[in-house]
């Protein structure tokens, strides 16, 4: 049998399982998605039921198939989502979606009680993004539905949540505590005072290579925590460049650029300009710039599709004309994004009508993502950085037009493409290497 390290990797659409080898090639992988189901205010969310089953009989497949031995499992998923455990360690709620609304101007008092809204979201590096901050939702669940909150027992976040399901055991990590969850204090890194004023039972944070030892299906295998898995994407580069400072731009439904040299402490210009910070599983600091602009290119080809009536692919097929690039950063025009944060990531088909053909109207898109992400870039650089690699990963490292536009947008950096496949679930893999040899 091979010896393998299985990487749950969750993403809001697809849930996967790799299984990595003592190379850390994959050498297995099956994806499934599952149809949301509701919470009890019929507002969407994942079928956290359907996902757990579904791990936990993957997992004892492959055990019973024979063909590998499972040395360890660590997790991915996305940020942004808690489970709550009663006594028994049973889940109380539903995965709430991050996308929910939350009212800011509920808790103005609670922002009020710690500085201030811009200095406690400077302090924790998490923009007041409602949901999105994980402790606005435990505040929120408090608030508002004290039928649940007052059978919490412990609060885990998803990746270790996933962990539980086989350990039992209440964990926390760097990277999921520190992804804009408003519970982290980056000054004086550890757990902001407010969450010990409310005496929210928070688990403390662990260094992500180490795991729990536990026996599932008669097998003994090396449990890990689990990591966020925007964190989790830039390991892979800090493993292979260790003598090489860089950015990583990690492009999906949101466009995330990741610097974690820099050394400069997150300032309100830049917490007020969509930057934060998240961690690494060791607790370094990763200053980053967080966009959505992945999700307003997809509602934007969809809309494009039908307004040209051609096929939603078209855009992966368009040669790449530099003269309609120079052209477009000439006239510096802006149509489909706002001038500063972007709030408004619904399609707006008569601003088609500009057009009278597709590849304009794409390219000016592409354009206005492009010139957000190298402000971005910017943003997160420290005033005497000398970093010049930025390293694409994800979907949009095979849109020529985006690169292109980023290399005229920025003529000082060397854009390279990360070869890195799975960078989130390589990341987790890499995490319990040292689980994978022979006993």
């Amino acid at each position: 049998m091979v010896n393998v390290i299985a990487v749950i990797d969750i993403g809001k659409t697809n849930k996967k399982i790799l299984l990595f080898n003592e190379e850390f090639d994959v050498v297995y992988r099956n994806a499934t998605r599952f149809d949301e189901v509701s919470d009890e205010d019929d507002y969407p969310c994942d079928d956290i039921e359907s996902i757990e089953n579904w791990i936990q009989n993957e997992i004892k497949r492959i055990q019973a198939e024979g063909d590998y031995a499972i040395k360890a499992i660590n997790f991915s998923t996305h940020g942004a989502s808690l489970i709550y455990l009663d006594d028994q360690g049973n889940r109380i709620t539903p995965l709430y979606n991050y996308l929910k609304p939350l009212s800011l101007d509920a808790y103005h008092e609670f922002y009020d009680a710690n500085g201030g809204q811009e200095e406690f979201s400077r302090k924790t590096a998490s923009p007041a993004y409602g949901m999105l901050n994980t402790g606005l939702q435990i505040l929120k669940l408090q608030k508002e539905k004290p039928e649940f909150w007052n059978k919490v027992d412990a609060i885990l976040h998803y990746p270790q949540y996933l962990s539980y399901l086989f350990t039992k055991q209440i964990t926390a990590d760097f990277t999921s505590v520190g992804a804009h969850t408003a519970t982290w204090d980056f000054d004086t890194m550890q757990y902001h005072q407010w969450v010990s004023d409310y005496k929210l039972n928070l688990p403390t944070p662990q260094n992500g290579k180490e795991a729990i030892i536990t026996t599932f299906n008669g097998e003994e295998i090396a449990i890990g925590t689990g990591l966020h898995d925007s964190s989790a994407s830039i390991i892979p580069l800090l493993e292979t460049e260790k003598d090489n400072e860089f950015i990583l731009l990690s492009t999906g439904t949101w466009i995330i650029a990741m610097n974690p040299f820099s050394k400069e402490t997150l300032t309100q210009h830049q917490l007020k300009n969509n930057c934060l910070c998240f961690m690494t599983p060791q607790k370094q600091q990763i200053k980053s710039s967080m966009q959505f602009l992945g999700k307003i290119h997809e509602v934007y080809i969809t809309a494009l599709s039908s307004y040209f009536k051609i096929d939603i692919d078209t855009h992966l097929h368009l040669e790449l004309n530099e003269t309609l690039c120079k052209a477009l950063i000439n006239t510096n025009a802006r149509v489909f994004l706002s001038e500063g944060i972007d709030s408004d990531f619904e399609a707006h088909p008569y601003l088609l009508t500009n057009y009278t053909n597709y590849e304009t109207a794409y390219y000016q898109l592409i354009f206005e993502i492009s010139k957000k992400v190298i402000q971005g870039i910017n943003l997160i650089s420290d005033e005497n950085s000398a970093i010049k690699d930025v390293y694409i990963s994800g979907g949009f490292n095979k849109n020529v037009i985006f690169i292109s536009f980023l290399k005229l947008l920025k003529n000082d950096i060397e854009i390279k493409i990360s070869d890195c496949k799975n960078e989130s679930a390589l990341g987790a893999a890499l995490m319990m290497k040292s689980y994978i040899k022979s006993n």
